[in-house]
């Protein structure tokens, strides 16, 4: 019997700040609240599907089909890269993003791909409905915000 190679499917996501500092979270079907984002495209062999050119264009497109938002993809965070099982039986690869908001001011809109948007504080996260990878990717990305913050007040 010849070897299949197993399939992950892959889903980039991205913490974003609005102008408030407020992350912003999507209510899925399964009443969790996750970041924007979506999947890797592949592409088709017959070229009517694209493939997307890496997972950072592939997060930055998903981000601004998904709330309107423009932003561009930053660094893998720490922690940022995880096994989700959302139903039994199928896993994903999760692999988030802190992106930097290029309209931090616009009123981000909801998507027919989720049933609620919403903007929390930092402190607001660990009380949510979501998955911990997503509670320890927002958390990262603020320490490296507040890091940046704190590093350029000592210069």
């Amino acid at each position: 019997m010849p070897y299949t190679p197993p399939l992950w499917p892959v889903s980039v996501k991205g913490v974003t700040l609005d102008s408030h500092g407020r992350v912003l979270l999507l209510r899925n079907e399964r009443d969790e609240w996750e970041l924007p984002g979506g999947r890797l495209e592949i592409g088709s062999p017959d070229g009517t599907q694209v493939a997307d050119p890496s997972p950072e264009e592939a997060l930055e497109r998903e981000i601004t089909e998904e709330t309107g938002w423009a932003v561009t993809a930053g660094p893998i965070l720490n922690g940022g890269a995880w096994i989700y099982e959302p139903i039994p039986g199928r896993r994903v690869l999760i692999v988030t993003y802190g992106c930097r908001n290029l309209t931090p001011d616009k009123v981000p809109v909801l998507s027919h791909e989720h049933k609620q948007l919403g903007l929390f504080t930092a402190e607001e996260v660990p009380a949510l409905n979501m998955p911990d990878g997503y509670k320890q990717s927002v958390a990262a990305w603020y320490q490296l915000r507040d890091s940046a913050v704190a590093a350029e007040e000592r210069d």
